[in-house]
């Protein structure tokens, strides 16, 4: 009884097989992105602005003597988002700050394959100039708001993955919404 078992079980084995294999198409990680969702950002700072709950603030290492200088953490999606705020004043003119900003995202004209810019108010009557960069660029998106007398902040989005940027697309496009969000909620303090 026990040999008669053995073989069926082999010849199951042995017939319950394809020939054709084929494999399987790549896959990708399912990424789970949560609902919107912001706290305020107060106090301590020269601005103030709506950020996701879902990042962390930090100051930002580049630049200690720069206190106004923060990142948004967004640990769950290893991105960050840089801010770095100038006042406008006697030693710093609006001409050389907004100079600044498209120099550093034309820095990315050699990986990208286009750059869209596009000028907007925000409704606090604030400019806001937003660069969307594709291809792939360490940074993705990239905006400056001013009131172009005393007050601009730059942010800058940049994730710390080795991965292609079609792969961080939706994550992208989530963080993109929240810093929308953030320039439409952004408010000098002066």
């Amino acid at each position: 009884m026990k040999r008669l078992l053995t073989i069926g079980l082999l010849s199951l084995c042995l017939f319950s097989c394809e020939k054709t294999w084929l494999p399987k198409p790549p896959g990708y990680n399912r990424i789970d992105l949560p609902n919107h969702d912001y706290l305020r950002l107060e106090q301590g700072y020269p601005y103030q602005l709506d950020f996701s709950k879902y990042s962390r603030i930090e100051p930002d290492s580049f630049n200690l003597t720069e206190k106004n200088w923060i990142n948004l953490n967004y640990g769950d999606f290893g991105a960050k988002v840089h801010l770095t705020y100038k006042k406008i004043d006697g030693k710093t003119e609006f001409k050389t700050l907004s100079n600044d900003a498209f120099k550093l995202t034309a820095k990315h004209q050699i990986k990208a394959y286009g750059i869209e810019e596009a000028v907007l108010i925000t409704p606090n009557g604030y400019t806001a100039v937003v660069a969307e960069l594709s291809g792939e660029v360490p940074t993705q998106f990239q905006f400056f708001v001013t009131d172009s007398t005393q007050h601009f902040l730059r942010g800058a989005l940049y994730f710390n993955t080795a991965m292609k940027n079609d792969s961080l697309a939706p994550v992208i496009e989530y963080i993109k919404i929240d810093m929308a969000h953030l320039m439409n909620s952004l408010k000098f303090v002066d």
